[in-house]
């Protein structure tokens, strides 16, 4: 596969078999019961021995992912490839293929890249950066966080802010204190690297506001309510809204989608050390709400309502946070798919319209208001975890509520950040979840 010729790949659907094949070749696909099956893959020999074509089976047509051409992507061997057969849409074929195609290989000798060559009609320009945006949040979330620690990850926020020419500012360690943000400090405090939160602000200002604030725990012990083992070995995830968040933000600045991009990213570890909040703490929010510490797990919710509350305090157009926040969520809908929550009937209906279209899929959760009393305190405002172990994603959404009052609407996603096995578009390991759902949405909103 050194011939930098690019190697057909014949796509064909469920049943259906590929005409541009010799009767040898159709001879070969029968032998070996090829069919179309969905994400089946068939080396071509030609005359002396060598791969000449593969086949590749897309599955029957009703029920085929937008990007299955994903599944491809994975499977074959380092080398140029050009589509053939009926790929469908130019663009989803080339985008799933090289969303297929990540390779994570900063710890070990890197193999020869899967590339294509994109397909005729292709918005070259689209598949790019959405693909730039998926490698850069898998990026992130796949690094073990001793080598990606507060420190680390607002070096690479401000990598990115520095390339697109967008504005970047932190608060770091005390002047967190002093400058009125007290449980990102709280949380953060414990660790050996200082607490932070990230700003970035790009886009002319007579645009519409925009706020993204994505959760950035960048290792997760889960603090004085310390995580079994089995549940702290892939914490290094929790920085995943973040990093989505990220993915998103390169996505609209390089299709200078004309919105006023603000963007706030909160970073702590929460550890275990002397100064480790505590169970039974009571803390002070931003927006002066008392917040009884039910339980140091639920962390996530607590630097994201500071975060919250001082995007809520310019009263933006649309506010939507991304977090890896409760495992409830995953109980209740499984790791590739994200409960959305939101104060606003057609921004929902409109996220979940650019999900379903761009394969990037989230469920609508309700923000039931009744299962608030589950968060209450007999000596604070509130409790930062719910109380009976029921509805624990609806809980920690409610409680991130309490810190959206101003802003015209808001959406939650909470994401799971991981592929625990292969999906089209999605290898094992570290995902983007979220980024096409919401780009695709601002993109139809706003463009």
């Amino acid at each position: 596969m050194a011939d930098s010729t690019p190697i057909p790949l014949i796509c064909v659907g469920e049943g259906g078999t590929a005409s541009a094949l010799d009767p040898r070749q159709q001879r070969w696909a029968a032998a070996n019961g090829f069919a179309g099956q969905r994400g089946r893959l068939l080396a071509l020999p030609d005359e002396a021995g060598n791969v000449a074509a593969y086949l590749f089976g897309l599955g029957p047509e009703a029920d085929r992912p937008p990007l299955v051409l994903g599944l491809a992507g994975a499977a074959v061997e380092a080398g140029v490839y050009r589509l053939a057969g009926n790929p469908g849409d130019p663009t989803l074929a080339a985008l799933g293929f090289r969303l297929g195609a990540y390779r994570f290989d900063r710890y070990r000798r890197a193999k020869a890249e899967v590339t294509l060559v994109d397909p005729e009609g292709t918005d070259a320009d689209e598949v790019a950066r959405l693909v730039e945006a998926a490698f850069l949040a898998r990026d992130l979330i796949n690094t073990p966080a001793n080598d990606l620690g507060p420190a680390a990850l607002e070096a690479e926020i401000r990598k990115l802010a520095a390339r697109h020419g967008i504005e970047a500012r932190s608060i770091v360690g005390d002047e967190l204190l002093a400058q009125n943000f007290p449980m990102i400090h709280a949380v953060g405090r414990a660790a050996a690297e200082a607490p932070r939160l990230l700003e970035l602000v790009w886009g002319r200002e007579s645009d519409p506001a925009v706020t993204l604030v994505g959760k950035g725990v960048t290792f997760d012990t889960g603090g004085l309510d310390i995580k079994p083992s089995s549940s702290m070995a892939l914490m290094k995830k929790d920085m995943g809204g973040a990093a989505n968040v990220l993915g998103l933000t390169h996505a609209i600045v390089d299709a200078r989608l004309p919105v006023r991009l603000r963007v706030l990213i909160p970073i702590v570890e929460n550890a275990i050390s002397a100064p480790a909040f505590r169970p039974g703490d009571v803390l002070r929010a931003r927006n002066g709400m008392t917040v009884e510490i039910g339980n140091t797990d639920a962390e996530g919710r607590l630097i994201l309502a500071d975060a919250l509350a001082l995007a809520d305090e310019a009263a933006p157009e649309l506010v939507i946070d991304m977090a890896t926040l409760t495992g409830a969520a995953r109980v209740a809908l499984g790791p590739d798919l994200p409960p959305l929550y939101s104060t606003d009937d057609n921004v929902a209906e409109g996220l979940l319209r650019a999900g379903r279209e761009s394969d990037d899929p989230l469920w609508r959760l309700p923000l039931h208001a009744p299962y608030e009393s589950m968060l209450g305190s007999k000596i604070a405002d509130i409790n930062n975890a719910g109380s009976g172990g029921f509805a624990g994603s609806i809980t920690a959404a409610l409680f991130m509520k309490r810190f959206v009052s101003r802003s015209k609407a808001w959406a939650h996603l909470d994401i799971y950040g991981w592929a625990p096995e292969p999906r089209p578009g999605r290898p094992l390991g570290g995902t983007d979840q979220g980024i096409r759902a919401v780009y695709f949405y601002l993109k139809q909103r706003y463009s």
